[in-house]
């Protein structure tokens, strides 16, 4: 086999745009491609998932905790398939991926043939921005390059599908000729400015408020001094979109934490009561969590034209890179010498926070899933990434998880699949293999494929220089989002036929690995289990029980409406009473008095 085809031309230019991983799973469909891979040495790394979905969740955990390109490999026909759910999720969060995917020889298209799919339709929506198939070998430089550049550009998924017979064939380059299309590497990003017109009209906005809040979404991420100065001068208070958890600490006095759903009570506060908004490279969904649409002024300010204006009424749309938009606006923009907006913030954050620890604290039977959470808000190590999976998880990582320093942390964000928890975390450690890395993941999730993925751990962690990769499974045997959200929006008790899941023991699966295992049963046993698996030698799983029955409350949930939700319970939900009690006692958190703010209570 000779040595310079397509395959190896393929990875020779990913190297050369310095991509160092590909996630992915073999198959005969890019059997060319894997011949090539051997030949190269390995170059860049192939890095073997259980399944070709996670190759791709792990391929956007990889683009989202490193900043660069994210690359995932699969077969054609199922293989191309399987790595759908992943790439969807990079599509909504807008994170770069790549996907090379093989198909069938060339000379058995349209005939029906074993595993042949009709890749450039299934392909169309979620690699919309760019998908090609290369027929013949001058194609690829350019193809390939191009995958890259939309990819990097628009923050998006890309596609690039090589049929078997063509990965084999003996590589020769675009030439000097009518309709050949030579290629080049590398590109320079401009960094995007705003107009200054614009900048003068949303500093004169957010100058005449009195009452400013700021919403800060992952478009905020690398803008930090210039967002913490800009609240400084507006005397504002910051809320943070899902997927901008990490923009700015949670031990900023004036950081209201998440909104909407997940949210805190001083976001929802301060939305219901500011007269001037300013949104930052995000573009959150429920409007019902905004001021409402005629209360206050607006600005908005984000890279992407297409995601601009949308979600509010926005007096000052400002197309920009955050942090150079910022800049632009600090010395246009007048200190507030009056504070008292901004000192009612801090004192809701620092009563919500008093209120976070009471509720944790709350008795459950085994243990209050809030406080696995507590407990490693003061552990956390300044460096460490998070991930969380969708599902009860979030609700809690959202809410109650205190980030400090220089601590990353994401989720499936707006598809808020299933399953992406555990493979993100695997892609932030070949991201980031020096930093520890923590994952929350349901025990729905764990079942569906984090179980596998422990193999995945297994197989890669000595490579690791720091080898701590927790992951802790929230053990309730329910699936408990869908089980609240059937009582909450359904008025419906629970379905356990849909809902209760069988019990696994998921230390003993763990630890039959070789990895670190614990099973925490007990409250007190939270702090302990979390200092071994912060200084363990290698992977830790914690397999925490976990009460079902502590709700995840809403922020503008009223002591009445919990009256009223438990009312519905009585229809018939096996979990009624425990619900009930559960509820009722974390709910009360929020009027009990508060170290010295029980004056207020």
């Amino acid at each position: 086999m000779a040595s310079n085809t397509v395959a190896d031309h393929i990875l020779e230019r990913l190297r050369e745009w310095g991509v160092e991983k590909v996630f992915g799973y073999p198959g005969d469909g890019i059997n060319g491609l894997l011949a090539a891979w051997g030949r190269a040495g390995d170059r860049p790394m192939f890095v073997q998932s259980r399944h070709e979905e996670m190759s791709a969740f792990e391929a956007v955990g990889y683009a989202k905790f490193s900043g660069l390109l994210g690359v995932c490999a699969a077969t054609s026909g199922p293989g191309a398939i399987h790595l759908l759910n992943g790439l969807y999720d990079a599509k909504l969060d807008h994170v770069p991926v790549v996907a090379i995917v093989g198909q069938t020889n060339r000379s058995a298209m349209g005939g029906s043939y074993q595993q042949e799919v009709d890749l450039l339709t299934l392909f169309k929506d979620v690699a919309g921005e760019y998908v090609q198939m290369v027929t013949v070998p001058e194609q690829i430089p350019n193809v390939l390059d191009r995958a890259i550049r939309v990819a990097m550009a628009e923050r998006a998924p890309t596609a690039v599908i090589v049929p078997a017979d063509v990965q084999e064939l003996e590589y020769s380059p675009p030439g000097h000729a009518f309709k050949m299309v030579p290629s080049s590497l590398g590109v320079d990003w401009p960094t995007v400015s705003p107009d200054d017109a614009g900048i003068r009209r949303a500093a004169d906005l957010l100058n005449s408020g009195k009452k400013i809040a700021i919403l800060a979404g992952a478009g905020a991420r690398g803008a930090r001094a210039e967002l913490e100065e800009v609240a400084d001068l507006l005397g504002a208070g910051v809320a943070k979109a899902l997927l901008g958890k990490d923009v700015l600490p949670d031990d900023l006095p004036y950081v209201t934490g998440s909104i909407g759903l997940l949210g805190t009570r001083p976001s929802y506060e301060m939305m219901n009561g500011c007269d001037t908004l300013l949104t930052v490279g995000s573009s959150f969904p429920y409007t019902q969590f905004m001021p409402e649409l005629d209360q206050a002024r607006a600005v908005q300010i984000d890279i992407d034209p297409r995601m601009i204006g949308m979600r509010y009424p926005y007096e000052v749309n400002l197309v920009g890179d955050a942090a150079a938009t910022l800049r632009a606006l600090i010395p246009l923009l007048k200190r507030k010498e009056d504070r008292s907006w901004r000192e009612k913030i801090e004192a809701g954050v620092e009563r919500w926070w008093e209120t976070m620890t009471m509720e944790a604290m709350i008795d459950a039977a085994p243990i209050n899933p809030m406080r696995l959470f507590h407990e490693l808000s003061d552990r956390l190590p300044a460096d460490a990434i998070v991930t969380a999976d969708s599902g009860s998880a979030a609700n809690w990582y959202a809410r109650n998880l205190r980030f400090r320093g220089d601590v990353r942390g994401s989720l499936s964000g707006t598809l808020a699949t299933m399953g992406p928890g555990v493979p993100y975390g695997i892609g932030a450690k070949f991201a980031h293999p020096d930093r520890p890395v923590i994952v929350f993941a349901g025990d729905g999730a764990m079942q569906m494929n984090g179980l596998a993925e422990l193999i995945t751990i297994k197989h890669y962690w000595q490579a690791w220089p720091d080898p701590r990769l927790v992951v802790a499974v929230l053990h309730n045997n329910d699936l408990n989002q869908v089980t609240w959200e059937m009582r909450a929006m359904q008025g419906a008790p629970k379905f356990p036929e849909s809902q209760t899941l069988p019990d696994v023991d998921y230390a003993a699966f763990a630890a039959d690995l070789g990895l670190k295992a614990l099973t925490v049963d007990k409250p007190d046993q939270l702090g302990a289990a979390w200092d071994e698996a912060l200084r363990a030698d290698r992977p830790t799983l914690l397999d925490v029980h976990v009460d079902p029955d502590v709700p995840p409350i809403p922020p503008h949930a009223t002591f009445e409406q919990m009256k009223d939700s438990a009312q519905a319970l009585l229809k018939g939900d096996e979990n009624r009473w425990g619900v009930i009690r559960e509820g009722l006692k974390t709910k009360v958190q929020e009027f009990l008095p508060h170290g010295r703010h029980s004056g207020d209570a």
